[in-house]
Parts: structure tokens; C-alpha cells; sequence
């Protein structure tokens, strides 16, 4: 693998995509698949991209994927077999002496599998004795309680609703899943200002919107279909103003790989208007400050303010309050700077405000989004056309799993319609979230953890004391189409299920099933895969859960394998318990499926008071800094050849790093004050009230991010965030501000 560090200095997409996404088709060898299986992506009559859940426009062509979508597809499509031989001469601990890389590229699983201590090995297990297993273990725990139910944002709804009716069932609501770790406060903020913790946007907004205020997110990485969306709005004029510590290529140019002109002539297009490298963690006082400029100048959608809000007098006396100096120094931007953002949002008549996890894992997490709820009740960009909030989720389908009920809390009328329409009493008392989850394992109040596929020891914080808490289970469960990190750090007992891919074909008693998932804008849509399993011996992940209840719950009342059989009774279920999907058979027949309506974009406010609430939040206090120590705020990211943890190669392209993962970004500046040079070793050290976590051995990158501030890959640095180091009120780790130090490696 070839190792370097250059200034990248071309746009993104554009040849760049198209020779990456042909590399990882070949890598994978998924020889005559991989055409005919990327054309029938994000289809009405194929499936849905395995990746990100950004939206699907009206299909007006075959080419509906992205460079990230061709590395998921590949990923899942690929010819290479992870089979019980292999693994059966490999032991845990040489598997987990490879990186995540090598890990992802040993190819899809084909059989059931059972950890065997004496050999240190994972052996073929049948799939009787692997369900009878698990009920055994659930049966014989102390409460139900003392059993975890991890969800994964690949999860169709299908699937979904049955694991969450599975575990209720059972007795519990130990619901954890992904969006305790990613997007947890969008909805905790939303829910309580607006009355909806859902985006109040769709696609055609992006249409008619005059400017787009980007917060906190890289999607040239991260969701690369967004950057056709921004690249019209810019095209056609509208103003697309960035608040963002690093300098991300995704938006500051791009040419769109199926535009001929621009592949051909070396054109692009300009996204950002603005591009604010705000301090990390400052959008709260960026926002603030923008309030302040615009309350000066006596703007206000007045009319939409008196009927539809309240709290605005509270607002602006806390904004009057507030002074520039503080808020110049807790953003880590110009008062001009503030004002110039604050003259384009008076500008605009239609304003769209969209963010990702750069505002969601910090601290003042619901406080931040809160305040950007502020900014768009301000102006009355709340249920007006080409206008509204727009949180971007991450993996496809992470907001429907929400819906259909993975929730650690859920609402009493969600479990009185479950309970209803299943004969029997739901659990009341809110169960573990995802840092729950790990503590209660710690503390022996977990013994059984189950996962509906994802990478929940690669994925969640303090790396030590996660793997310590799954070790210390009695069993561990993993649902899963590859192995990955979590596969090896195990309970005494462990067993792994291959599961089939979202690409693949699902036969069932009554034929070939589709699923249904719901994007980032409430659409929900159908996905059926076309080519054949890659093993005889897989099952569909909502097989497995029932097999799972029938193992686990005897006396059930409910028809377990009679649903699976044909996912259109699971469907006629989920209408009667999920508020929005009455019809929901003949509804996602549609081409494109159905949108499942948003109160908030109607101007109907479910919350209390029945009004749309303006919030008053004190700027954060940041921590003093120790006496004779210099600290950066660490900010963990994603590479580009990455998905979450799923690690597809060892480049960050727009980035310019080839070959490296283990890499640190610093600003110029800094590196001179301690000392230190681009390509130099360092070890990170994280600062927190217990005690330090050091990363060993990472290479300095002299990259444009404020003075003050570095950022690394994760799950890499995941080991340097404190388990108890969590956003207030909605408790999803900290992950983009881990106060560090930096010293030189003596690592070989």
C-alpha cells in the first residue's frame, strides 16, 4: 500500500469518483454483479443504497448511486467468502491482531457460527442449536433486564418492528441502538421546540431555497448524493454558507461525475458562497452571534412570531445580554464574520438550515441545534416552502428504525398501540441506551448482548472499558453479513449469524419479499434485492428474529413465522401500531414510495403549549486550561474510503492522505509553538476527571483547521473518549470535542 500525504487540489467527485469507484469494483471482484447490480440502485424496481439515507430524487435516470455507494454495494456484492475452513484454522486472537481493513476485506460469512474456548476458534454451528442457544440464555437470566438489544441504521422497518416487538415481549426495553451515538440530540432538540424530532424539509425544498446555511458536516464523505443536490441550488443562485472547522473539498468545489461537459472540459462548480472555519464546538456562539446581528437590525418574520411561537421576548434579552466580544471568542470568528452570515440569512426569503454530527457529539449538543431552531423560527423558515431544519442522518435507514420503535423510550401511545394490537403488556420503565448499555454490562446488570448487525465494539466510546464490558457477558449475539471488530471481542459464550445483504434476493414461503426503509426526509420506500445469496445457509434478518422469539418466548401469542412468511402481514402490522402508516401496503407500491407527512412543516406545534418555542441557552463554558500544559480540542472523523466503521481502504482523498489511517491533523501554527513537524510521530492523551487514555502513534498532518484544534479518524481514537464524557440531556458521546495532548511517539 502506497504511503503519502499531498495537498489534494482537484475537486471532489469528477475523475477522482469514477477511478475510485472502478478500483473497489475490481478489488472486490464482483465481476458480472456489479453493473447490473449499481443500476438497479436507489430504483423504484431495485434496492436501497446500503450506504447513507440522503434522500432519492424523482428517478429520472439509471445512474442513481455515488462513489460511496459503489464502495457499499461492492462491499456487499463481492465475491470473496469467509468460510467456517478459514476460520476454523484462524483463531480469535490472530483475527483480532489484524486491522479493521483487513477484517472487512476477508468477505461475506456463510454459516452459522459458535465460539469454541478450547480452540480459541469460531466453528459451524446448525441453526436449531444456535437459536436454541440464545433462548436458553434468555430464559435462565434473573429479569429481562439483564439482556441488551442493539439495533444497526441498516435494519429494514420489516425487521425492525419485529425485534422491537420481539424484545417487549421478552420484557424489556434495553432498546440501544446507533442514533444514541449520532443523531440522539436532533431529535431530543426538535421534539421539544418543534413538536417533531424529525427534519421538517424534503428534497423539493432544496429546490426553491434562496440559502443554505451547512453546519457540522462533510458530505463530499459522508452522504456524496447531496453534493448534486447543492451543486443545483448553487447553480441556480441560492447562497450555501458553510460553518465548519476544516476545510472539506466536498464543499468548496465539485463537478458531477455524470455531467460530460464538466468531466471533459476539467470544470466545476463552486459550492460554498461562505465558508466559516469556525473554533470546534463554536456553532452555538456562531448562531448566537448571528442572532445578535440580526435582533440589532429590528429583523423578524413578526406575524409568523405572534402566532405561531413563544419565548421570543425571553430570546431576545438573553441575545441583548449576550456580548460580541464573548461570542467572538467562543466561536473562533470575526464579528464581521458573523454579521456577513447573519446579511445573507436577511437576505433570503427561504432559508434551509442542515447540520451532521459535528453539531450532535458534543456536550451542548441540543443546546446548538436549539439555537438553530432559533435562527429559523427568527426569520419564520418553519413550514414555508424551500425552508426549514434539516438534520442528516447517517446510515439508510437510522430514522426508520427510530419509527418503527427502537427506542430505549418510548411514548406510552407507541406501547398501548403495540400491546393492543399484540395482546399483551408492553414494559414501562425506560431501558439502556447505548452508554447505559456498556455500564450496566461493567457493572453485571447486563449478561446477555444481542446485536442486530453494526460494530458496537469498533463504534461506541473508551475503547478499554467497552471490550471489557462485552467480555464480561455470558453471551454475546451478533446478526451480521461480515466479520468485523465486535466479532472478537466476545462474551463466554458467542455466537455469529449471517445474515442475507440488502442487495440480495429474499425468498420466503410466499415468494421474493422487498423491505421498506425511510430516508432522512420522512420518505419511505421499498428495496428489493436481485442477486443470488452468497451462501445457501443465510437468512433474512427478519427470519432470524422470529426463530429467535420462538426459541426464547413459548407461550407467545403472536404468529412468528406465519408474519415472516410474507412481509406485507408484518406491513399490516406496523399500520396498526405506527402512527402515519395506515395503508401502508398499497402506499409503498408507489413508485418512489410515500412521504410520511411532518407536523412542524404544517405549522402544527405538538408541544407543550402547542407553539413553536424559542430556547434561551448560555454560551458553554469551555475548561480552564491546566498551568504550563497546552490542550487541543480532538475532533474524530471519517476517511473518505469509510463508511462508519466500515473501513473500505486506507485513503482520505480529499484530504490528500494515501495509505495511512493513524494520521492527526494540526494546524501550522501549532506544530511550531510545541515544537513538533508535519510527519512527525505523536501520541494522543485524553484529559478527563478518571484519568487518561493515550493513542499511540499517529502522524502529523499539516492541514487547514483553526489554531487549537486537531482531527483524527475514528474508530481509531475511539479508545481516547471517556465513556462518561456525553451530551447534556441526550447522551451521545462526545466525539467531536475529546480534550488532548500531544507528545512525541517513542512507539517503534
Amino acid at each position: 500500500m502506497k504511503q503519502r500525504i499531498r495537498l489534494y487540489q482537484q475537486p471532489a467527485g469528477g475523475w477522482g469518483a469514477l477511478k475510485s469507484s472502478l478500483q473497489h469494483l475490481r478489488e472486490q471482484q464482483v465481476a458480472g454483479l456489479g453493473l447490473p447490480t449499481l443500476l438497479r440502485t436507489n430504483q423504484p424496481d431495485g434496492f436501497d443504497c446500503p450506504g447513507c439515507a440522503w434522500p432519492d430524487k424523482q428517478h429520472h435516470s439509471t445512474f442513481e448511486f455515488c462513489e460511496n455507494g459503489v464502495k457499499a454495494v461492492a462491499a456487499e456484492a463481492t465475491s470473496r467468502r469467509l468460510t467456517a475452513d478459514y476460520l476454523g484454522q484462524h483463531s480469535v486472537s490472530r483475527l483480532a491482531e489484524l486491522d479493521d481493513h483487513a477484517l472487512e476485506a476477508l468477505g461475506r460469512l456463510t454459516e452459522p457460527l459458535r465460539y469454541d474456548a478450547d480452540t480459541d476458534c469460531y466453528l459451524p454451528v446448525s441453526w436449531d442449536a444456535a437459536f436454541a442457544l440464545i433462548g436458553r440464555h434468555l430464559q435462565a437470566l434473573a429479569s429481562p433486564h439483564e439482556a441488551a438489544f442493539y439495533t444497526s441504521g441498516r435494519t429494514s422497518n420489516e425487521a425492525a418492528f419485529l425485534y422491537q416487538l420481539f424484545v417487549r415481549e421478552f420484557g424489556t426495553n434495553n432498546l440501544p441502538d446507533c442514533s444514541n451515538m449520532c443523531h440522539e440530540p436532533s431529535g431530543v432538540a426538535m421534539g421539544e421546540q418543534l413538536g417533531i424530532g424529525k427534519g421538517t424539509v424534503t428534497l423539493d425544498d432544496f429546490e426553491l431555497a434562496e440559502a443554505i446555511f451547512i453546519f457540522g458536516q462533510n458530505p463530499g464523505t459522508n452522504h456524496p448524493r447531496m453534493l448534486e443536490t447543492l451543486r443545483d441550488a448553487a447553480r441556480r443562485g441560492c447562497r450555501i454558507v458553510v460553518f465548519n472547522p476544516l476545510r472539506e473539498r466536498g464543499l468548496e468545489r465539485f463537478t458531477h461525475p455524470q455531467d460530460a461537459w464538466q468531466m471533459l472540459s476539467g470544470g466545476s462548480t463552486e459550492i460554498a458562497s461562505a465558508y466559516y472555519p469556525l473554533r470546534i464546538g463554536g456553532d452555538l456562539a456562531a448562531v448566537k452571534g448571528m442572532l445578535k446581528a440580526l435582533l440589532e437590525q429590528g429583523y423578524g418574520d413578526q406575524a409568523f412570531i405572534t402566532d405561531h411561537t413563544s419565548g421570543h421576548a425571553e430570546l431576545v434579552r438573553d441575545i441583548t445580554d449576550t456580548s460580541w466580544p464573548a461570542l467572538v471568542e467562543e466561536s473562533g470568528l470575526s464579528e464581521q464574520q458573523l454579521r456577513e452570515a447573519a446579511a445573507i440569512y436577511a437576505g433570503s426569503r427561504a432559508t434551509i438550515c442542515t447540520w451532521g454530527m459535528g453539531i450532535t457529539q458534543h456536550k451542548h449538543s441540543v443546546a446548538t441545534i436549539q439555537m438553530i431552531g432559533n435562527l429559523l423560527l427568527l426569520g419564520g423558515h418553519v413550514g414555508r416552502p424551500g425552508a426549514g431544519a434539516c438534520p442528516v442522518r447517517g446510515h439508510s435507514n437510522v430514522q426508520g428504525d427510530r419509527t418503527m420503535g427502537i427506542n430505549e423510550k418510548p411514548t406510552a401511545a407507541f406501547l398501548d398501540r403495540l400491546g393492543q394490537a399484540f395482546g399483551f403488556a408492553p414494559p414501562r420503565a425506560p431501558g439502556y441506551d447505548v452508554v447505559g448499555s456498556i455500564e450496566a454490562m461493567l457493572a453485571g446488570k447486563v449478561k446477555v448482548f444481542l446485536a442486530l448487525g453494526g460494530n458496537f465494539a469498533a463504534a461506541t466510546p473508551d475503547t478499554a472499558l467497552t471490550w471489557q464490558a462485552l467480555r464480561q457477558c455470558d453471551l454475546t449475539v451478533h446478526i451480521t453479513t461480515k466479520l468485523n471488530r465486535s466479532h472478537l471481542v466476545h462474551g463466554r459464550e458467542a455466537l455469529i449469524l449471517p445474515c442475507l445483504g440488502r442487495t440480495e434476493i429474499d425468498l420466503q414461503a410466499s415468494g421474493p419479499q422487498a423491505v421498506t426503509v425511510e430516508d432522512s426526509m420522512s420518505m419511505v420506500h421499498a428495496s428489493q434485492g436481485m442477486n443470488p445469496p452468497a451462501s445457501p445457509q443465510l437468512l433474512a434478518e427478519p427470519m432470524i428474529v422470529a426463530r429467535m422469539a420462538v426459541a426464547t418466548l413459548p407461550q407467545s401469542k403472536t404468529p412468528w413465522l406465519w408474519l415472516v412468511q410474507d412481509y406485507s402481514r408484518i406491513r399490516d402490522k406496523i399500520a396498526e401500531v405506527v402512527e402515519g402508516f395506515a395503508g401502508f401496503n398499497q402506499r409503498v407500491q408507489a413508485p418512489g414510495g410515500f412521504y410520511l407527512g411532518n407536523s412542524a412543516r404544517e405549522q402544527r406545534w405538538r408541544t407543550d403549549g402547542g407553539r413553536a418555542r424559542f430556547m434561551v441557552h448560555a454560551l458553554p463554558v469551555r475548561p480552564a486550561e491546566p498551568t504550563g500544559e497546552t490542550l487541543f480540542t480532538l475532533m474524530t472523523v471519517r476517511a473518505h474510503d469509510q463508511y462508519n466503521t466500515t473501513i473500505y481502504g486506507l485513503d482520505d482523498r480529499y484530504r490528500g492522505v494515501s495509505g495511512h489511517r493513524r494520521v492527526c491533523f494540526i494546524n501550522r501554527n501549532d506544530m511550531q509553538r510545541l515544537q513538533l513537524q508535519a510527519g512527525q510521530w505523536v501520541d494522543i492523551t485524553s484529559v478527563w476527571h478518571d484519568g487518561e487514555r493515550v493513542a499511540k502513534r499517529f502522524l502529523l498532518v499539516e492541514y487547514d483547521i483553526p489554531s487549537g484544534c486537531l482531527a483524527s479518524y475514528f474508530p481509531e481514537t475511539n479508545t481516547l473518549l471517556p465513556l462518561g464524557s456525553y451530551a447534556d440531556r441526550a447522551r451521545t458521546p462526545t466525539a467531536k470535542s475529546i480534550r488532548v495532548r500531544l507528545s512525541p511517539s517513542e512507539a517503534a
